[in-house]
């Protein structure tokens, strides 16, 4: 196991130098002039000339994106060319929001998914299999903004339940950071409550037909034993696959998320990042998105063995 451990994250060096090389380059084929966005419109030559020097922009790619990858080796990722500010310590303040946003909306998704998806399945001509399916098709097609937007006007302008937007802190008590960030992980977790409902649909159905299942049912045990002992463990690859890549895919999807309900994570820093040409800040992020799906894929892979006895490594 420690060995299987050691050889995937040595396999994820590779993928991460490429990723990293990849968007240095789409960043440097992007059009526009981060020194004349950063100057401002009234600078003058001079002042962009000064500000393109100060920010070694005037010095060739491959020799940027050397020096890039030679200081990320040893820790250092630059400053933020828009705010000055190292990019580790802007990630640091920016990362609370966002994990804890992340983590509510993936909670949510398999609190409300996997029972729907294993209800559904195991009652398929009930009212309930058909809203799952419905609920499903719908969650699928509308996209998170409409959501966040449709909840945004019930709980918080209609109702009063929850702030329209803003994010308190953790310093200020767990409470108020929930609260807070109740309907933007509503509205996150929607797409995922959709998907995780039809893999866990599609993977119980599988198993309901297999002989042990009915021994269960004929020795009289109880109907949730058998769906967590027999029929749930036996269908939980898939579902533990689709659970693990949401949460991976969480991070890219928190961008628009946060954006709408005024957040100040990581999803708001990439957004804001890119549309001021800020480099360090966009590459740093994207890498560190990459790091944690790598991280992910890696315990999905762990699980299956958890799960599944007859995988061995």
């Amino acid at each position: 196991m420690i060995g299987y451990v050691f050889s995937r994250l040595l396999s994820a060096i590779p993928v991460l130098a490429g990723v990293a090389i990849f968007v240095f380059l789409l960043l440097e084929l992007t059009p526009g002039d981060p020194a004349l966005i950063i100057a401002g419109d009234l600078a003058s030559p001079e002042q962009v000339e000064a500000v393109r020097q100060a920010l070694n922009l005037d010095r060739p790619a491959y020799q940027r994106l050397v020096g890039w990858v030679g200081d990320m080796l040893v820790g250092d990722f630059g400053n933020s060319l828009f705010s000055g500010l190292p990019v580790s310590q802007l990630i640091a303040q920016r990362i609370e929001p966002t994990l804890l946003l992340s983590l509510m909306a993936i909670s949510i998704a398999v609190l409300v998914g996997v029972p729907l998806g294993l209800a559904s399945a195991w009652w398929p001509r009930g009212y309930l299999a058909r809203f799952t399916m419905a609920g499903a098709v719908i969650g699928f097609s509308v996209p998170v903004f409409v959501v966040a937007f449709g909840l945004v006007y019930v709980f918080a302008i209609r109702l009063g339940w929850f702030p329209v937007q803003g994010y308190p802190g953790l310093s200020g008590g767990i409470s108020g950071a929930l609260v807070a960030l109740t309907l933007p992980a509503l509205s996150l977790s929607t797409l995922y409550i959709a998907l995780i409902a039809r893999v866990t649909h599609a993977s119980t159905l599988e198993v309901l037909g297999e002989d042990y299942v009915r021994t269960a049912h004929a020795k009289g045990l109880a109907v949730w034993k058998i769906a967590l002992r027999h029929v749930l463990r036996n269908a939980g690859v898939p579902i533990i696959t689709i659970i693990g890549i949401g949460f991976a895919a969480l991070l890219g999807g928190v961008v628009v998320t946060e954006t709408v309900f005024n957040i100040p994570g990581l999803g708001r820093l990439a957004a804001d990042s890119i549309l001021r040409r800020d480099y360090p800040v966009v590459q740093t992020l994207i890498l560190l998105f990459s790091i944690v799906y790598v991280l992910v894929n890696l315990a999905v892979d762990l699980a299956y063995a958890a799960l599944d006895p007859r995988i061995k490594y």
